[in-house]
């Protein structure tokens, strides 16, 4: 490159960035422009990786080092020119070892690697490490009434789930002396690809086609489960589910879902709550809301109702004059917050709706008549019902 960029430039982060934001960022550029990577580019694409790797490399080089980026900082590239960028005339070194010195362990979560393959999922040095298998996850739901959302309750789930083979304990064969080492990746679980490249020599690793990565062969599998170690069965499990819950939420049972090859760790159970619409009742976070009609005779003179609550029916009374849409809270009957989601019970809030009938007999009609000019009839805004009316006209 004809002239060098800013090395924050470069890696894309701002002079203010912390150690490990200059880190990501490398890895980034590495896992980018790595020339194992492209292998299979053009000549063009495979010179612009290689000085974009060089580049971004150079960058590290410096920024990672406190000493090299405070002079960089204070003096630029006159700072730290004569201390020199990484040697490259050796090759470009592995990219799993260059992430593997980065950040250490395992990158099988990082995923992207396209033909590195599980060369990244084992970890360490040695690719001839045990490898820990674990279980697939089970997904599955559970309907929940509002009655049982209310208290929690303890559900028994049936599941299909895979089990460790009874007859040969887990292990695929019955005798030991029958596990192998695979004869194709000599136990290493890969298989080593070289391939030339203008750069060089190029290592790439897969999984063996032959033993899938285990390293091991049956030669006499077991007949029950056919040497993969599992068996299928149903089985029923007890998932106790805490009050509160919502429609959608996941609870994690740990352990619960398929077992793993080789007795590894088990998977995971995943339950999902469906919530079944109550009849009367709605919801809305941890609050209910019930709406019931009166006539209109009630709401002049007041009356009582009853009020479906999730642990029984109450008897709430209705003052005279109670307008329609008018909302009565009864604290504390709503549902409990999900343990570790907040506190306290919510509230159930129940809607007046005052109905007025269409047909009249002469007698009821007379009998209004009469009212209609009495004051009582008449709206007063003056009076203690003001603030209703209120309420209705900021509506609009």
């Amino acid at each position: 490159m004809a002239e060098k960029r800013d090395y924050y430039e470069v890696l894309g982060v701002a002079k203010t960035a912390t150690a490990d934001e200059i880190k990501m960022a490398y890895r980034k550029a590495a896992m980018k422009w790595h020339p194992d990577r492209w292998v299979e580019g053009t000549e063009a694409e495979k010179k612009t990786a290689e000085e974009k790797f060089k580049e971004a490399s150079e960058a590290y080089s410096v920024l990672s080092d406190p000493d090299k980026k405070a002079k960089y900082d204070q003096f630029g590239f006159a700072g730290v020119d004569s201390q020199g960028a990484p040697d490259f005339s050796g090759g470009f070194g592995n990219l799993e070892d260059i992430l593997r010195d980065l950040f250490g362990g395992s990158f099988g979560g990082f995923g992207g690697f396209g033909g590195f393959g599980s060369g990244f999922g084992t970890g360490g040095s040695s690719r001839t490490q045990t490898r820990v298998y674990k279980g697939r996850d089970i997904r599955t739901r559970v309907r929940l009434t509002l009655e049982e959302i209310a208290k929690g309750v303890e559900k028994e789930i049936t599941i299909e789930r895979n089990r460790p083979c009874p007859d040969c304990g887990g292990k695929g064969t019955k005798n030991s002396s029958d596990v192998k080492t695979c004869p194709t990746c000599k136990g290493a679980g890969q298989v080593q690809h070289v391939t030339s490249s203008l750069f060089g020599r190029t290592m790439t690793y897969s999984t063996c086609p032959q033993c899938g990565g285990e390293g091991k062969v049956i030669t006499n599998p077991c007949r029950t489960c056919g040497g993969t170690g599992l068996v299928r069965r149903k089985e029923i499990v007890k998932v106790k589910i805490p009050a509160g819950v919502e429609d959608g939420m996941q609870l994690t049972i740990r352990g619960e879902g398929h077992a793993a090859p080789h007795n590894g760790v088990n998977g995971d159970l995943l339950v999902i709550i469906e919530e079944v619409a109550h009849s009367n009742l709605k919801r809305n976070g941890n609050n209910l809301f019930y709406s019931t009609v009166i006539s209109v005779t009630d709401a002049i003179l007041g009356t009582e109702i009853a009020v479906p609550c999730l642990d029984g029916s109450y008897k709430v009374k209705v003052d005279p004059g109670t307008q329609s849409g008018a909302v009565i809270k009864l604290r504390g009957k709503g549902l409990p917050a999900v343990s570790g989601y907040g506190s306290g019970t919510g509230d159930l809030y129940v809607k007046i709706l005052v109905w007025i009938p269409k047909r009249l007999s002469n007698d009821e009609k007379a009998a209004l008549q009469g009212m209609r000019t009495s004051r009582s009839f008449t709206p007063d805004l003056s009076r203690d019902d003001k603030a209703v009316f209120d309420k209705i006209k900021d509506i609009y």
